[in-house]
């Protein structure tokens, strides 16, 4: 669960027009052809915006908490489902029902724990991925919002996002990658109730190591 809340954001977190990738053209023609049109391209390394994007750090941090906090719901209330199934075994095979109703109502009461767990899971999943949905429609909102103010000086055509082998091939000359990024976390400020959340988390950490 940890890792789905940025991930999906590798391929689209730019949002902005990027080329196509035309292997079947000699490299040096279609470079001569971008000189000549004047276009004017740079690219941003996703992984590496991922990794060092305060913003990215403080809601990984942050979606990990959640997620945990949800496996830890799920994980309390399956053992109490169990030790209830182990106990109306037990009873069973000591003949403690007096009657077949009794057993019946009881099987019916377990089955019923079953489906509440099994809605509550769905229902706190959910929300997990709803949470993460609109995490990383902030995030990706907050870079294009950057990229806007950032092009008004540097009037790049193209601004790609590079992640992973989207792109086959990359002349690191037009990498704005630490430029970008020095941008972002300068203007990045976080949230009261995130540091909050975090400051918390960081307690408990200390806590536990003595």
């Amino acid at each position: 669960m940890k890792k789905i809340y940025f991930m999906a954001l590798c391929m689209g977190l730019m949002g902005m027009t990027s080329c196509g990738n035309k292997t079947e053209q000699a490299e040096e023609p279609a470079a001569q052809t971008v000189e000549e049109q004047g276009l004017k391209i740079a690219y941003v390394e996703i992984d590496t915006l991922m990794q060092k994007y305060q913003f990215c750090i403080d809601y990984n941090e942050l979606a990990t908490i959640e997620g945990e906090n949800i496996q830890r719901t799920l994980t309390g209330k399956q053992r109490t489902l169990e030790q209830h199934a182990a106990a109306m075994q037990k009873k069973y095979e000591s003949n403690g029902f007096t009657s077949q109703e009794e057993l019946t109502r009881a099987q019916q009461s377990l089955q019923a724990e079953q489906q509440a767990l099994q809605e509550l899971s769905e229902r706190l999943q959910a929300s997990f991925m709803e949470e993460q949905a609109k995490y990383n429609e902030e995030m990706r909102d907050s870079v294009q919002k950057f990229l806007k103010q950032y092009n008004r000086t540097k009037k790049y055509d193209f601004i790609m996002a590079k992640a992973g082998d989207n792109m086959l091939l990359a002349n690191p000359k037009y990498d704005i990658t630490n430029e970008v990024l020095k941008g972002l976390n300068k203007r990045y400020k976080v949230k009261p109730e995130v540091a909050e959340k975090l400051k918390k988390n960081e307690k408990k950490a200390d806590e536990k190591k003595k």
